[in-house]
């Protein structure tokens, strides 16, 4: 196996429980599941990420269009399922192998229900898995989306898809 391979299997697992396994999230009784992305300052949160990132001795982050697109399409596709997963859309692995990265270095964090990007970066970096995938020391790109579900429990729906060189 490749080295990129080898490195891509050692950050899967953090990847996969960085959310925690799956959970249900309802849509509320008689309102409708419409989603439309929300149009997010990619440069600023990637500014966000590289100053937390520096703090902890580590490179900062640039933003990658291609991983942007990666991460608008998982958070539409948990925003329209309702639910908060990894698999919704295939499995990260394959998702990450049609963005052009199967032998990268990759990771994905999802949220549900922060209002803004200081409140879903405060939550990443308080959870001890999302914040071991925003500090992995081989990440170079981020893409990060939101969309949006008002007819769902939690409104909004996160995404941030992080990458090596």
């Amino acid at each position: 196996m490749s080295k990129p391979l080898l490195a891509l299997a050692a950050v899967l697992p953090l990847v996969l429980t960085g959310c925690g396994g799956l959970s249900s999230i309802t849509p509320e009784p008689g309102v409708e599941n419409a989603t439309h992305a929300a149009i997010l300052d990619e440069v600023a949160a990637a500014a966000a990420i590289s100053a937390y990132r520096v703090q902890h001795g580590l490179s900062p982050v640039v933003v990658d269009p291609g991983l942007v697109k990666a991460a608008a399409l998982q958070a539409g596709n948990n925003a329209r399922h309702g639910q908060l997963s990894h698999e919704i859309g295939g499995s990260f692995t394959s998702r990450m192998a049609s963005a052009g990265l199967a032998k990268s270095w990759a990771a994905e964090n999802l949220s549900a229900g922060s209002e803004t990007l200081e409140q879903v970066l405060a939550r990443w970096k308080a959870s001890p898995e999302h914040n071991k995938n925003m500090l992995l020391p081989q990440i170079r790109r981020i893409g990060i989306a939101r969309v949006d579900a008002p007819g769902t429990r939690y409104k909004r729906f996160w995404a941030l898809v992080m990458a090596g060189a």
